[in-house]
């Protein structure tokens, strides 16, 4: 089980390093029912990105598809790696491309604009699309449950190993809660800052993010074909 935290890791700090989902649930906190949208946003994460990983281990563990006869990761799992790395490799580039440069100002979802006004059910639905559909992070996802359903664990090492990718995937999102929730106004000035740089920033640290762990995943798929 420690081998496959260890291979699922990095993938989890893919998936947190998400600028645009951490900026929203600021905003959350900054809206009149602060606690109960940001909390359900929070929440709304940790279910679409379990049960993105869940229908993927499920799908990938039906049988010999994941598992080569020397017991380590099939080819079937080197070619969604390396396919998945490609696709990663390629959206690197359309975001390098189209980042804000010197002053011009970054394009923001509008549904952002919507935030103060979102209730704790929309908000709860806004998380999981955010976590489990997103384009970024559902390859990462795909890439790590395919990864603990190939390297021959029990089913409860498989469900404890997802958890822990879950909630390492996770804590960018959970920590500007806890953080409101424990420090309440003190922590408005740092999550303030924090906001504008990461929607400023928001582009150009998604490319590097898809580019690293494109190349990763290449080299994976790569390495288990070879």
């Amino acid at each position: 089980m420690g081998n496959a935290i260890g291979q699922v890791l990095p993938l989890a700090v893919g998936v947190a390093l998400s600028p645009i989902p951490i900026a929203a649930v600021i905003l959350m906190l900054f809206t009149p029912r602060a606690r109960t949208t940001a909390a359900s946003f929070a929440l709304g994460w940790l279910l679409g990105l379990g049960i993105a990983a869940t229908v993927v281990l499920v799908i990938s563990g039906t049988g010999d598809a994941v598992t080569a006869d020397s017991g380590g990761p099939s080819t079937t799992i080197g070619w969604v790696k390396l396919a998945l790395g490609v696709i990663l490799l390629l959206l690197a580039a359309r975001r390098w491309r189209n980042r804000p440069r010197g002053d011009e100002s970054p394009d923001t979802p509008a549904w952002m604009d919507t935030l103060d006004h979102v209730g704790p059910g929309r908000s709860l639905v806004l998380g999981a699309a955010l976590s489990g559909i997103n384009p970024k992070n559902l390859a990462l996802t795909i890439a790590a449950a395919t990864t603990i359903a190939s390297v021959g664990l029990s089913t409860g090492e498989e469900i404890g190993t997802t958890v822990v990718f879950v909630l390492l995937a996770s804590v960018t999102v959970l920590l500007p809660v806890v953080a409101f929730l424990v420090s309440g106004d003190r922590a408005t000035a740092t999550l303030d800052r924090a906001k504008t740089w990461l929607i400023r920033n928001n582009g150009t640290v998604i490319a590097v993010v898809f580019l690293v762990f494109g190349a990763k995943l290449i080299g994976d798929g790569i390495s288990i074909l070879s």
